[in-house]
């Protein structure tokens, strides 16, 4: 071949390995899913996507692999950009080698992760893949520790954002496990370390793949999925809003978007939103809209540990980060799951210099055998470490009570909240005034000559006395007590005073986060 001919042929291998396979293209789309260059096309803005190692191949010519191998070794890898700001990504083809993980494959990844790292933007995975290719042994192996590496070095540093698009196993359930945040898609998202199969060959039981790692599974019991979306376009549009709240990395700010939400607006008619019975369930969520601009909340795990809602909106344009008690389940109180959940969101908000607005509405932890055999004790601890550890920005709003632990969990002062607010009805205490007045007058209650009414004198008396702004603000538990009406406000006006909060910890290696 001559040196002229090469150009041509180089080109016309590029445009082959582009156009793709068209059988399994055709197998696919009857899947009801994108092929990776689709989903690259539709995340990225139009025209941005530079492709990096696209002829690359395995090495590994055992088991037959030296006819059946293909250029990109079944993964897309490169950058673009998403609303104007770059990222890098790496899209798995399972119309290549069923996507499978190889060495050439892994070492692809865990170089998208790494230059991510190194130039400080997000990078986005989008998985699609059968797991690793056992054809390659311990040569793939040992290139798959390379992505956990990878990832892991990267926490913390730039975000990492999980699409899981197809049925996954081992590397591409660990993978994305040790980024920040997975989206699935509702039944064709598939993900487990083990498979059906060996399920049924280990234990004897059958169970479908969609049973085992379906997206309702992983966004209702696992929490492992933090949004779950009706099909691939949708899920990258999400990949895509999330993207919008985050910096690029630990060192930068969100972008700022003002939305034209004026930030003097007063909340009208808030008050007809939470009932001042303290027995009456409402919906978070209706306030969190209320006080974000243009009523824009990204809600993340909604159908996980629903006693507690986390989330991104913004205020006069900044993100930030909500953390809020929803009375709709388990009253609002904390329990294993929650404590997990927001704790996580916490600290990742912390390294992304997201400031934490926390609601409060709590009644405590959640009581029984259940929990404190499965551990509540060091998963509630989580809650106290993950605000103690936190040195951005954080403002607490107690809506309607706090009691006990739960409180404390839910960022305090003394827990380092910077503004603290209260709602004019308020009721702060160790525990609810009837559980208080069982334990304070129980041998009184028993002489009593009309124990029902001795039993209600004493309640509202313990009402009267923790009820209300009054101890709080006196106390300087609280920085002041709102009127519902001025809570957007208040919030604006603590964050731009924060803006430039600057707080050290001690030094140190790290911390440890109780388990």
């Amino acid at each position: 071949m001559s040196k002229s001919e090469i150009p041509k042929k180089l080109a016309a291998l590029e445009e082959q390995v582009r156009r793709g396979d068209e059988n399994e293209i055709q197998k696919q789309h009857a899947r009801g899913q994108l092929t990776a260059r689709e989903r690259i096309d539709a995340i990225l803005d139009k025209g941005s996507f530079v492709e990096e190692f696209m002829l690359a191949v395995t090495r590994c010519t055992d088991f037959g692999l030296g006819e059946k191998r293909k250029p990109t070794d079944g993964v897309v890898t490169g950058y673009g950009t998403i609303e104007g700001r770059l990222v890098y990504l790496f899209a798995q083809d399972r119309t290549v080698m069923a996507g499978s993980v190889g060495s050439v494959h892994a070492e692809k990844i865990s170089y998208v992760i790494d230059t991510a790292r190194k130039i400080g933007v997000p990078v986005i995975g989008l998985h699609d893949s059968v797991g690793g290719r056992i054809q390659e042994g311990l040569d793939v192996t040992g290139s798959i520790g390379k992505i956990f590496f990878s990832n892991t070095a990267a926490s913390g540093v730039v975000p990492q954002i999980s699409g899981i698009l197809g049925t996954c196993t081992g590397v591409s359930t660990y993978s994305p496990a040790l980024t920040d945040f997975i989206f699935m898609v509702e039944g064709t998202s598939q993900m487990f370390i083990t498979g059906p199969t060996v399920v049924k060959e280990v234990l004897g039981e059958e169970v479908s793949g969609e049973q085992l790692g379906g997206a309702k599974v992983h966004a209702r019991t696992s929490g492992v999925a933090d949004l779950v979306a009706k099909d691939d376009r949708q899920c990258l549009e999400q990949i895509g809003k999330l993207l919008s709240f985050l910096p690029s990395n630990c060192n930068q700010m969100p972008p700022r978007i003002p939305a034209g939400d004026d930030p003097e607006r007063l909340l009208e008619g808030v008050e007809g939103i939470v009932p001042d019975d303290m027995r009456k369930a409402y919906d978070i969520t209706r306030l969190i809209a209320e006080i974000v601009d243009n009523r824009d909340f990204f809600q993340l795990k909604p159908d996980f540990a629903k006693n507690i809602v986390i989330g991104f909106g913004r205020l006069d344009g900044y993100t930030t980060g909500f953390v809020a008690s929803q009375p709709l389940f388990l009253a609002g109180s904390l329990d294993i799951d929650a404590s997990d959940k927001a704790s996580r969101f916490i600290r990742f908000c912390d390294a992304f210099n997201i400031p934490v607005i926390t609601l409060v509405d709590v009644p405590g932890f959640y009581p029984g055998v259940k929990q404190e055999h499965r551990g509540i004790i060091r998963h509630g601890a989580k809650m106290l470490y993950a605000y103690g550890e936190a040195t951005v920005p954080k403002i607490t709003v107690y809506i309607r009570k706090g009691y006990g632990g739960a409180k404390q969990a839910l960022c305090t002062r003394e827990m380092g909240a910077d503004q603290l607010f209260v709602w004019p009805g308020v009721e702060l205490a160790m525990m609810g005034a009837e559980g208080a007045v069982s334990v304070l007058y129980r041998q009184e209650m028993k002489t009593a000559e009309d124990a029902g009414a001795f039993r209600q004198q004493k309640i509202d008396e313990y009402s009267e006395k923790f009820s209300g702004p009054f101890a709080a603000v006196s106390k300087q538990f609280a920085h002041a007590a709102l009127q519902p009406a001025e809570t957007r406000m208040r919030l604006i006006k603590a964050l731009r005073m924060l803006l430039n909060k600057s707080e050290e910890r001690p030094r140190r290696k790290h911390g440890l986060m109780p388990t």
